[in-house]
């Protein structure tokens, strides 16, 4: 999972991405509301960690501007403010949830978990694939019945791409996009990196249809 994280304490933001990390999370952190919704243009997130009281685009304004354009990221809001009226016109603008700072990682932790299950899976955080297949959406790790599929960093991303484009098709732009970040690669690399999945896992388990994309089917 990749999630966003907006904080302007260097130090404080150093310690949550570090934390998030260590929990298997892909975590980019931005000190400014700005460079976070430039981020957010470029990138898919599934979950928007956002302070309040930052720089240039405060946590407000920036899901002000989401939800006006129908992006509905899941978003946590971290912030020291308490007064009702701020925690109103959070949830009006359309936050999911906030944490009252200073808190306790384990439950930034639980937080982001009980999105996680709301948005994104079912209750145990497994999805079921075809043919004995399953896959943690929250370690981002996938199993061949009870063993782990041994997958290359690359591949891991691609095969996160896939499932979590819930049975759409994803095309070889999204994937450069998402996976290489807009890296030039030839779509030669990217066939090669999908048959390398292929070969450790099933001929079947990824789709695909010429001209559109790739897709990994998921068992809702």
């Amino acid at each position: 999972m990749r999630l966003l994280l907006l904080e302007d304490d260097i130090d404080y933001k150093q310690s949550i991405k570090e934390y998030l990390e260590s929990l298997n999370y892909t975590v980019d952190d931005f000190e400014d509301g700005e460079e976070a919704l430039s981020a957010i243009y470029e990138n898919k997130y599934h979950i928007l960690i956002l302070d309040i009281r930052v720089p240039k685009l405060n946590g407000y304004e920036l899901v002000k501007i989401l939800r006006q354009e129908n992006n509905t990221t899941p978003v946590i809001y971290i912030t020291s403010l308490t007064d009702i009226n701020n925690l109103s016109l959070g949830y009006e603008l359309g936050c999911n949830d906030y944490i009252k700072k200073p808190f306790s990682p384990k439950e930034l932790k639980y937080r982001i978990e009980q999105l996680i299950k709301l948005f994104y899976g079912n209750n145990d955080k497994i999805l079921t694939l075809h043919s004995g297949f399953s896959y943690d959406i929250v370690k981002q790790v996938l199993y061949n019945k009870e063993k782990v599929v041994a997958l290359t960093q690359k591949e891991q991303e691609v095969v996160f791409c896939l499932i979590s484009s819930k049975n759409q098709f994803v095309s070889m732009e999204t994937l450069r996009s998402e996976v290489w970040e807009d890296r030039y690669i030839c779509e030669s690399d990217i066939r090669v990196c999908i048959k390398k999945i292929r070969d450790k896992t099933a001929k079947d388990f990824i789709c695909n249809q010429r001209g559109i994309g790739y897709k990994i089917v998921t068992q809702e």
